[in-house]
C-alpha cells in the first residue's frame, strides 16, 4: 500500500511532465511526406522492439507477457511509457 500511496503522490508531477511530450509526439507525424519514417519514428520503433524483447525475457506467465506486448504494439508511444512506469519492475 505504501508504494501505491507513493506513486499517487508523484502522479500529478509525472502527468505534468509527460503531457507536453505526449502532445508533441501525437501532433507530429511518424512518417515523412515521402512515406519514410521520421527520425523520431525510427527511435520509437527501436525502443518498442527493445521493450518487447525485454517483456519476453521476463520470468512472467505467458498471458502477462502477451498483454504487455500487445499494449506496446498497439500503443507504441503510450505503451512504451506505461511499460517502463508499471511493468518493468513488477
Amino acid at each position: 500500500m505504501k508504494s501505491l500511496r507513493s506513486f499517487s503522490e508523484r502522479l500529478p508531477l509525472l502527468a505534468t511532465l509527460l503531457l507536453p511530450l505526449l502532445l508533441l509526439t501525437a501532433s507530429c507525424s511518424r512518417f515523412n511526406a515521402d512515406g519514410s519514417l521520421a527520425p523520431w519514428g525510427i527511435l520509437l520503433l527501436i525502443l518498442d522492439v527493445l521493450a518487447i524483447i525485454n517483456v519476453f525475457n521476463k520470468p512472467w506467465e505467458i498471458g502477462k507477457k502477451l498483454i504487455w506486448a500487445a499494449i506496446i504494439f498497439f500503443f507504441p508511444f503510450g505503451g512504451l511509457i506505461l511499460y517502463y512506469l508499471f511493468g518493468r519492475n513488477s
